[in-house]
């Protein structure tokens, strides 16, 4: 039986909706200080998150759950504040691109910490996607000066991205797109809310841009969160890659960063990545025998 595709287009319009967010972060950070931006950033979220949760049904959490998501919720938090710091001083789509290194660890890290048998064609994916980022950086500038400690930011956000994302295909399943997203937002506000401490409160102006990142925190998590509920983290881990061209186009559009042609002749490539790693799941859900 096919698996339906559905859940590989909530994960490709969830990370879209996640290259938004870091597109307002970026346009926040010009004025602001970086954990002043990622608490913000989380405050709105959380509001967001509440008024869903309020209006399912207010599901509980149990002992258990409240454990597992304070450790997502750290993990969230350094990985939001490690990559805004990133994407303040390095182009939205270089950043992007470079944080592409976490795809590749979240196979083997999927195996030893939830017992995912590690496939094949998704590690060759893996292999063939990150060709396409090392073509991406053909050309970029020297990591010399503030671009050398944002390098490092987004290299250490990859580690702790990939550990959240096999969090989040952990408890997915038993406790749903709507604890996972509000977990995900009040857990790093509480943890952020120290640096708001005796800061003034932003300008009107600046209130949207707060808006819309919560909003598109929140839609990508939901996103995402839905569709690790059906496919295994290593396959979708994999389409992280088309936040490649998304980034591209908001960089672009938004702060007039230039698009070099080796970023496009990656994108490609990561695409076919993508692709392959898709057909590759669906062969094995339809060689599989059905559940009694």
């Amino acid at each position: 039986m096919s698996r339906p595709i559905l859940p590989y287009l909530q994960a490709a319009a969830g990370i879209g909706a996640l290259c938004a967010l870091d597109a307002s972060i970026k346009h926040l950070t010009f004025d602001y200080p970086i954990f002043f931006v990622t608490f913000g950033r989380y405050v709105t979220g959380a509001a967001i998150a509440t008024l869903v949760w309020w209006r399912q049904g207010a599901p509980h959490f149990t002992t258990g759950m409240v454990r597992a998501h304070v450790v997502r919720g750290i993990l969230i938090a350094l990985t939001a504040t490690l990559f805004f710091f990133a994407i303040h001083t390095l182009p939205l789509a270089e950043a992007i691109t470079l944080s592409f290194t976490a795809p590749l660890m979240i196979p083997p890290m999927a195996h030893v910490l939830l017992g995912e048998r590690m496939k094949g064609p998704v590690l060759g994916a893996g292999l063939l996607g990150f060709v396409g980022v090392a073509i991406t950086v053909q050309g970029a500038p020297s990591f010399a000066g503030d671009r050398l400690p944002a390098l490092a930011a987004v290299l250490a956000a990859s580690v702790t991205y990939a550990l959240s994302a096999i969090a989040m295909r952990a408890r997915a399943a038993a406790d749903g797109s709507t604890r996972l997203t509000l977990s995900g937002t009040v857990i790093p506000m509480i943890l952020l809310s120290p640096f708001a401490v005796g800061h003034a409160v932003p300008v009107v102006a600046s209130w949207p841009w707060f808006v819309a990142a919560g909003v598109f925190g929140n839609v990508g998590i939901q996103l995402l969160a839905r569709a690790y509920a059906k496919v295994e983290v290593q396959v979708l881990g994999i389409l992280e890659f088309t936040a490649l061209p998304w980034a591209a186009l908001l960089g672009w559009l938004l702060f007039g960063e230039a698009v070099r042609l080796q970023v496009w002749a990656g994108a490609a490539i990561i695409l076919g990545a993508c692709l392959w790693a898709a057909r590759a799941d669906r062969r094995v859900a339809e060689t599989a025998p059905l559940a009694p």
